[in-house]
């Protein structure tokens, strides 16, 4: 093979590239700055984040992807170009195969919509695996097996959670419920609470310093600078991670509630390997403090994090082309 094999986890928050022999040699936010006069990208990843919230108006920041599909599929097509390019994974001999995780449940049309963004960024044969079998696939679950895996991926999107058996899903469900869906929990709170009005990476900075699912043994703390909604000047408050936990619970409800519906249309059998393996979880919001005993502690279940958590979906994209034979026989979509 001397096209390069590369996994590509491209979520609406961060894009992870795997390349085999390598690892993950790319992880950077899936946000593009835009000079509206010109029609022209100005900035891509790291460097377009820290324009979010501070840019004039010649200049637009965007997240191109939106509940992990594509929401502007010229500026994601450019997007993953510019990070397949970076990762060193375009050449003009030999195309590299490309492995692109899509959500659970997405239509045939955003299906379609990913695999040619993938074939116009330069990819030689482009690929389709969901997201959840993937991220077992990365998080190192036995799923070839005919014994039950249980994997939770709670991305910045959307969250998935799905049973998996003999490299099939077996019962799944999604929530387009994510990491974003609880900065601007926390935005709106302290809107209502303090009339004090913060931006979404603001919001995601108390969240990654003091955000927790349960409340803590010892409190945490933060400073928080923000726009005084009456007065219309800046104000600094204090915030505890106890107020965080009160922001974070209705969101957080909605992807327990997932978790329950698809651990409800598990076949018997299976669920008692479940409770024996317990459930994994995957993605960024995952490494929320104490997500783990939360979702433990409301369905019964024992949940564990992944090793890598974040990785997981791109490590098993790229996995999933070095068994591609097996995987094509028990996903039919794998090429579609």
């Amino acid at each position: 093979m001397l096209g390069k094999e590369i996994g590509v986890d491209l979520g609406t928050v961060n894009v992870l590239v795997y390349v085999q022999g390598k690892g993950i040699v790319l992880q950077e936010p899936s946000v593009v700055a835009i000079s509206i006069e010109e029609d022209k990208i100005v900035a891509v990843g790291e460097e377009a984040r820290a324009m979010m919230g501070r840019t004039p108006g010649a200049f637009e920041v965007i997240r191109p992807l939106r509940d992990g599909v594509i929401a502007d599929y010229m500026v994601t097509e450019r997007m993953l170009h510019y990070f397949l390019r970076k990762a060193g994974g375009i050449s003009r001999l030999f195309r590299p195969r490309v492995m692109v995780s899509v959500p659970y449940g997405v239509t045939s049309v955003e299906r379609r919509a990913v695999r040619e963004a993938a074939l116009d960024a330069g990819a030689g044969r482009a690929y389709l695996i969901p997201e959840p079998l993937a991220a077992a696939l990365g998080a190192g679950l036995p799923i070839s097996t005919p014994s039950g895996n249980m994997v939770v991926d709670l991305g910045g999107g959307a969250s998935e959670a799905a049973v998996i058996a003999m490299n099939g899903i077996v019962a799944a469900s999604s929530v387009r419920v994510g990491g974003i869906r609880l900065d601007e929990a926390i935005a709106a709170y302290v809107r209502r609470k303090y009339n004090l009005i913060i931006g979404q990476p603001t919001a995601e900075e108390v969240k990654i310093r003091i955000g927790s699912a349960l409340p803590l043994d010892e409190p945490l703390t933060m400073e928080v600078q923000g726009r005084d909604q009456v007065a219309g000047l800046p104000r600094t408050i204090d915030l505890s991670s106890e107020e965080i936990t009160e922001a974070l619970a209705e969101p957080l409800v909605a992807m327990v509630n997932m978790i329950k519906s698809v651990l409800e249309r598990t076949p018997p059998e299976l669920s008692s390997d479940i409770i024996e393996r317990g459930i994994a979880l995957v993605g960024g919001t995952a490494l929320l403090r104490r997500m783990d005993e939360m979702i433990t502690q409301k369905t019964g279940v024992p949940a564990w994090v992944a090793e890598a958590p974040m990785a997981c979906v791109a490590i098993g994209a790229g996995r999933a082309l070095e068994q591609y034979e097996i995987l094509r026989r028990s996903v039919p979509d794998i090429d579609a």
